[in-house]
Order: C-alpha cells, then structure tokens, then sequence
C-alpha cells in the first residue's frame, strides 16, 4: 500500500505540470509516465495480492484482475471498470509507448487520479477489515 500512496503522491504533484511543457518535454513526459505506470502497477499487485491471498478465480489479464475483486463484492463494479481501463492503459506504456497520444495521457493525468484513490481507500478497509478477522493475514 505504501507504494501505491507514494506514487499516487507523484501523480498528483505532476497534474500541476502545464499542458503545453508536458507536451513539449521529454523529460517531464517520462517522469509523468512512470508515476503513472507505478500507480498503476502498484494497484494491479495489491489487486493480486487480494486474489491470490483469499483464493479468488486467477484473472487471464490485468485487465480482468479488478473484475474478479468486483464479481467478490470487493470493489464497486464501476471502479472495477474504471480500473480495467487503467489497466488497459497500463499495457499501453509498457508495449505500445512510442506511439502515445500526448494529450490522451494528459488527459488521463488530469482526471483519472480520483480512480486510484478509491481504490486506495476501498483496499485499506478490506484490508482492514480482513486483518480483524484473520491478524495473521495480507500485508
């Protein structure tokens, strides 16, 4: 979780990066990239982590990993699905990254935080909830 929060941090400080500097720096494009993809990654280990330790159905993708939360009661279904486009966008940096649309992944900087910190708040209460009812479970 402490992960998540400190990328989540970052993503946050960088959403007051001017538009027109993020499109025209590669450095700051880079630094907003990884904020994004360890936010995004983070999330999918917690989301994981969850599923391996409550022995949940193995999601074929990432994208479908906050569906399996989602089908448990877990997660919201729409927080899943916001998650999933995330997810989605997560394989975008990693496999497709040369070929980015600068101003979608402003876009996604500016108002897709608001995701990942539901899920942030969703998984300390599960998590919470979990630990009070078995001390020697998650993280």
């Amino acid at each position: 979780m402490r992960e998540l929060e400190e990328a989540l941090r970052d993503w946050e400080r960088y959403q007051r990066i001017p538009k027109e500097q993020f499109l025209q720096d590669r450095d700051t494009q880079n630094m907003v990239h990884h904020a994004m993809l360890l936010s995004i990654q983070s999330a999918l280990d917690i989301a994981t982590d969850v599923i391996a330790e409550e022995r949940l159905r193995k999601p074929f993708t990432y994208r479908e990993t906050f569906e399996v939360l989602a089908g448990e009661g877990i997660i919201p279904e729409s927080l899943a699905r916001d998650l999933s486009n995330l997810a989605g966008f997560r394989n975008v940096l990693v496999h497709i990254y040369w070929n980015l649309d600068l101003k979608q992944v402003y876009a996604i900087l500016q108002h897709d935080l608001t995701v990942l910190r539901a899920f942030s708040v969703v998984m300390k209460e599960h998590v919470s909830e979990s630990d009070s009812a078995d001390p020697g479970g998650f993280f």
